[in-house]
């Protein structure tokens, strides 16, 4: 009876061969590259998944069915190519997420928004407000630039009847604006900062309410502008360059030991 046995040695799966039928020219060697290959062992770090390495060696090895000892190292060498791409994408992925965290700390006069909109006046976002923006969906975006230009019309026009006065402009001024608005309004007008009338609303929708809404409505409208901004003060393309020169490395081994890869087994006519 012919077995393969799978063991797991400190969480990393390891390959062994009792036996294996040989089944085409390359099977014999087929788990040997996992269990011998010195690339194999080197290669992969303490702290990183071995499992999903070995599905990647193997995956290799089934599509180019190595033959001998040279073609077997070739077949690791590309594994270990592709396995040093994915760090460099995890390095890259983490140079910019502090490089992202870096622009949404900045203060408001320089952080991304103002830069995002540089001849735009009364455009502040603080580190809060720009990190929920940042995780604004399209969809949500959409939705607060919709209620944003409702909630500044509301207000434009229950300014509008309180300036023209005339009976019952306090009840038609309330019922124009919107829940939030109100309920607002109700708190400041309950604590005694303002008037309950007419007066007392115009000048609460002129001391608060409306640049409130104003501002809300600026920042939803240049939403999609902002973002793009904070992502590209975080990917700082600088500190990036040593990784895409190394990574156009990687690229060029791994075209380099495929060529000479596929040539050997040309050779050997396979």
């Amino acid at each position: 009876m012919r077995t393969i046995e799978a063991k797991t040695i400190n969480d990393a799966t390891l390959i062994t061969r009792d036996e294996v039928a040989p089944v085409g020219n390359y099977e014999p060697v087929r788990f040997n590259a996992m269990k011998h290959g010195i690339l194999s062992r080197l290669v992969v770090l303490a702290h990183e998944n071995y499992g999903e390495f070995a599905e990647l060696l193997a995956a290799l090895i089934e599509e180019h069915k190595p033959s001998a000892m040279t073609e077997q190292h070739l077949v690791e060498e590309l594994a270990a190519i592709i396995w040093r791409k994915r760090r460099v994408l995890l390095a890259e992925g983490a140079e910019i997420n502090r490089g992202l965290r870096a622009a949404t700390k900045k203060p408001g006069e320089f952080g991304p928004a103002a830069a995002a909109a540089p001849f735009e006046r009364g455009l502040s976002v603080d580190a809060p407000e720009l990190a929920e923006m940042m995780s604004e969906t399209a969809e949500q975006t959409t939705e607060n630039q919709q209620q944003a230009a409702f909630d500044l019309a509301a207000t434009d026009k229950a300014k509008a009847i309180l300036r023209k006065s005339g009976p019952n402009a306090y009840e038609r001024a309330l019922r124009v604006l919107t829940e939030s608005s109100k309920e607002w309004w109700e708190e400041e007008a309950e604590e005694g900062n303002y008037q309950a009338d007419a007066e007392g609303l115009a000048k609460f929708i002129t001391d608060k309410l409306w640049l409130h809404c104003y501002t809300y409505d600026k920042q939803a409208r240049y939403t999609p502008a902002i973002q793009v901004q904070t992502l590209g003060e975080g990917l700082q393309a600088q500190r990036l360059e040593k990784l895409n020169r190394y990574e156009t490395h990687l690229d060029r081994k791994f075209e380099r030991t495929l060529a000479m890869l596929l040539k050997l087994k040309l050779l050997r006519g396979v």
